[in-house]
């Protein structure tokens, strides 16, 4: 396949801020992880079990919770800290952050730093655990399932108590 360089500069000719090539280099990686998790289940030689909806509502619920812990969490900035810059605090027990560097760094940061960008990773992570784990992988996705739930009935006690108080 032969990449046209000039319709690569052409895709945001006004700003040097879209890293193309990093964003390549993790579609490869991704797509590297997945067919190699695909041969090695395939070398296992046993049949795909059945989509059951209760592992679907579990693996999405844990998908939102573990993505926003990778990207949002005070904890795990240390992990984002190579690519992303401190702004502010933005909600409870979140951050914002501004993605730093260029190319692939940039392309990472903002990957590490966008809940929708790595759901994707997280939810093949998910759907591999059970594949390969379910036992484990259904214990570790209702613990975040369980914290995503957790969090919204803080949300909601907070907001009964603000209506309870005028």
């Amino acid at each position: 396949m032969e990449v046209n360089l000039a319709a690569v500069d052409e895709y945001a000719p006004d700003t040097d801020d879209r890293p193309l090539g990093g964003y390549a280099a993790l579609m490869g990686l991704y797509g590297v992880s997945v067919a190699a998790g695909a041969v090695g289940l395939r070398r296992r030689n046993r049949p795909l079990p059945d989509v059951r909806l209760a592992d679907v509502v579990l693996a999405g619920v844990a998908t939102h919770k573990l993505a926003r812990r990778v990207t949002k969490d005070s904890v795990t900035s240390p992990l984002r800290a190579p690519f992303t810059r401190f702004e502010s605090v933005s909600g409870p027990a979140e951050l914002q952050e501004r993605v730093r560097g260029q190319g692939l760094r940039k392309a990472v940061g903002e990957l590490v730093s966008c809940p929708f960008c790595i759901s994707q990773w997280v939810a093949t992570g998910f759907v591999f655990g059970f594949l390969t784990a379910p036992r484990a992988t259904r214990w570790t996705a209702s613990v975040f399932t369980s914290l995503a739930l957790a969090d919204f009935l803080q949300f909601a006690y907070a907001w009964a108590e603000q209506r309870a108080e005028g």
